[in-house]
């Protein structure tokens, strides 16, 4: 197993990447186009906590490496089921996600934290990312070596064209959340 971690602070509030994170896939975030569907299965409002849970199918087209389909075959099509909890009272999004497709291959578990900032002013929110890669090739430990460490820096590529994505994703959340209120406070004082 092969562990890939990353860690930032977005410059934004803890509402706002929480809200923003629900447009994660959205058109204008040309960094995943590779996502063709988000479909949510079940979401559910624990009453004693508040703490909101969702599950979703992710579909995308991302071809694997030619190596891999060649020796595998498959197709270019590929399923992630994610769970997710909200905490408000703790400010805290959790999201736990695994592949489905190419998990007799491969297995990758991701989870990612946003919570608001401790150390930083309340308008930041801290974010950790990590990701669990196994190859599952029995005791061929060479070759599963090597799957694991191409899996981990392609990974690594993915997941910084994510948070160059989220970042395009928070600043036009942003941009209409003000326009919003503006014309609130315009509709407000008229």
């Amino acid at each position: 197993m092969k562990v890939f971690s990353s860690s930032c602070t977005f410059d934004y509030s803890w509402d706002e990447v929480s809200t923003a994170n629900w447009r994660k896939y959205c058109p204008w975030n040309d960094k995943s186009p590779h996502v063709v569907a988000v479909d949510t299965l079940s979401r559910t409002i624990d009453n004693a906590t508040g703490i909101l849970r969702t599950e979703r199918l992710i579909t995308c087209d991302q071809s694997a490496p030619q190596w891999v389909s060649s020796l595998f075959g498959g197709s270019a099509t590929s399923h992630v089921y994610e769970i997710s909890y909200v905490d408000p009272a703790s400010k805290k999004v959790t999201m736990c996600s695994t592949n489905l497709t190419w998990s007799n291959v491969l297995s990758v578990r991701e989870t990612v934290v946003y919570q608001r900032s401790s150390t930083q002013p309340t308008t930041t929110t801290d974010f950790h990312q990590e990701a669990k890669i196994t190859a599952l090739c029995g005791g061929w430990q060479k070759i599963k070596n090597k799957v694991e460490e191409a899996s981990v820096e392609r990974f690594r590529e993915n997941a910084k064209r994510g948070r160059e994505g989220f970042e395009t994703v928070l600043e036009m959340s942003r941009r209409v959340f003000s326009e919003q209120r503006d014309l609130e406070g315009q509709r407000i004082q008229a």
